[in-house]
């Protein structure tokens, strides 16, 4: 079986894998193309011929160059194909797709009028959150088992005890000491957007005393109004570091312990989008999927944010397209742009990805992934916003933004939750355990992966590639998991296993 994912396609996906010789038909009496090989799940078939240097379309968009002639019928992949973006070659230069019409998001509520509710915590503030949590930060990485040894001790002794307390948790780094200019901001900015979470009722935040990420400056990056409800110390400064913990801890815990979940509309929620070990299908079942999800959502006043910036490079087009006014525009472009010069500046091509991984799954190209990559935030929804690393989403602004940061997994999904996702929808066709502090639902691509990793995986969102569900079924059993998880009746797969963790960008030198 193939699917032809545009009408101006030159090339089909084969979906469970073909032998030489399966045929493709576009349609009855149409054209009728037979694969000359095998090609494997979530790879390429060429349905017309394609000329040396002439552009492969897939989504309807130029994902590479034939590096030969490709006759109908020929795998398309690493060997025929490459990106268009090193050698200065542009997806405007010598391209006129033809102008998609948007998807126009449902006025129905997915799953009836429940779905525009959760339950969840108000902040005085103003803001909501979907956990009631103490977190433990540090300013340095000298500090670390410090604050994991607090961390336990507070979730053996507190939690279970203390009324509405869902957890105690640490989030360690190797940062905060010989950093200078824009990477000692970096570590400061994160950490300060980590402390501003709503989940995080309250923080303790550790400094050592002589790092170059001084307590008084990242107590300063927080900000006035989220310092209400951090306290911290320098373990130089106090006898027993442990002791001075564990006193604030017990003080903390009974100040959160007074929040209780209310009724909450939905649209409140702000969604952060995230896609790792991407394959083949990636672009067409979960990505899809969750672009449902971001033009419902977006619709209905709700906030979704992307990220990966280098997996925006080659979508430019569909980007700057979607952008409510000029000047959010040229924010965009001017990220995007700025990201690239950082790969130039240390010597790197532009289009070094997709991963071996993403290879084997069937991604040739950067711009091929990119297409793919960011389907997660839709077709309707209006980018609002763009986000610097380590900053805050505007809450209450609707629609989408996106936030300056790497692909990377553990750093993207950091900076989706320093820039106030509530909880990370990640898509993955190949797999991986990693979660970030809110809840992060893995979403597969296929069957196959939801099958062998059910411990990893919170929705499987290959049933449409196997055509057991419809892509709006799998948007209201999604959604319905996300009020589940969102109201505190469901645990994301992360959070059962323990599996929370922040990666900080690293952008420069270490003295």
């Amino acid at each position: 079986m193939f699917a032809r994912l545009h009408p101006q396609d030159n090339v089909v996906v084969s979906l469970p894998g073909c032998v030489a010789g399966e045929r493709w038909l576009e349609s009855a009496g149409g054209t009728e193309v037979a694969a000359s090989e095998a090609i494997p799940a979530g790879h390429k078939m060429a349905i017309e011929p394609i000329e040396a240097g002439q552009w492969i379309v897939k989504y309807g968009l130029p994902i590479g160059l034939a590096r030969e002639a490709i006759a109908p019928g020929q795998w398309v992949h690493v060997h025929n194909v490459r990106t268009g973006l090193d050698a200065g070659v542009t997806t405007e230069e010598g391209w006129q797709p033809l102008p998609a019409p948007p998807r126009v998001p449902p006025v129905d509520h997915p799953s009836g009028a429940d779905a525009a509710t959760f339950q969840g915590y108000l902040r005085e503030d103003g803001q909501v959150a979907i956990r009631n949590e103490i977190w433990i930060l540090n300013t340095v990485g000298c500090v670390n088992q410090t604050a994991q040894q607090l961390a336990e001790w507070a979730n053996r002794t507190l939690v279970g005890r203390v009324p509405n307390l869902d957890g105690v948790y640490a989030y360690s780094h190797p940062y905060g000491c010989s950093q200078l200019g824009d990477d000692l901001a970096a570590t400061r900015g994160v950490l300060a957007g980590l402390a501003r979470h709503p989940h995080a009722a309250a923080v303790l935040m550790l400094g050592l005393g002589c790092e170059n990420n001084q307590l008084e400056l990242q107590l300063q990056a927080i900000g006035p109004q989220a310092l209400a409800k951090v306290r911290w110390f320098s373990t130089q400064a106090v006898a027993d570091e442990m002791e001075q913990g564990r006193q604030w801890l017990r003080e903390m815990a009974q100040q959160v312990s007074v929040s209780e979940r209310q009724t909450l509309p939905a649209n409140r929620l702000i969604l952060g989008m995230k896609c790792g070990g991407s394959d083949g299908f990636s672009g067409i079942s979960a990505n899809p999927l969750l672009g449902r999800i971001a033009d419902w959502h977006c619709g209905e006043g709700g906030t979704s944010l992307l990220t990966e910036v280098p997996e925006m490079f080659g979508a430019e087009p569909v980007l700057l397209g979607r952008c409510d006014q000029a000047s959010t525009r040229t924010a965009v472009d001017g990220m995007i742009e700025t990201f690239k010069d950082y790969f130039r500046r240390h010597g790197q091509p532009i289009s070094e990805n997709p991963s071996p991984g993403n290879k084997d799954g069937g991604l040739t190209t950067l711009e091929e992934k990119s297409l793919g990559c960011v389907q997660k935030g839709g077709t309707a929804a209006l980018i609002k916003q763009c986000i610097e690393y380590g900053q805050q989403a505007t809450p209450g602004l609707g629609g989408l933004g996106l936030v300056n940061g790497p692909g990377n997994d553990g750093v993207s999904i950091t900076a989706l939750t320093a820039a106030g996702a509530h909880l990370v929808l990640f898509t993955t066709g190949r797999g991986t355990p990693m979660g970030s502090p809110v809840p992060t639902m893995k979403i597969a691509t296929n069957p196959d992966l939801a099958a062998r990793k059910p411990g990893w995986i919170d929705f499987d969102a290959g049933a449409f590639v196997a055509g057991t569900a419809t892509m709006d079924e799998l948007r209201d059993g999604l959604w319905r998991q996300i009020l589940e998880v969102a109201s505190g009746r469901l645990e994301a797969k992360n959070e059962l296993n323990g599996y929370r963790e922040i990666a900080i960008w690293k952008m420069g030198v270490t003295v």
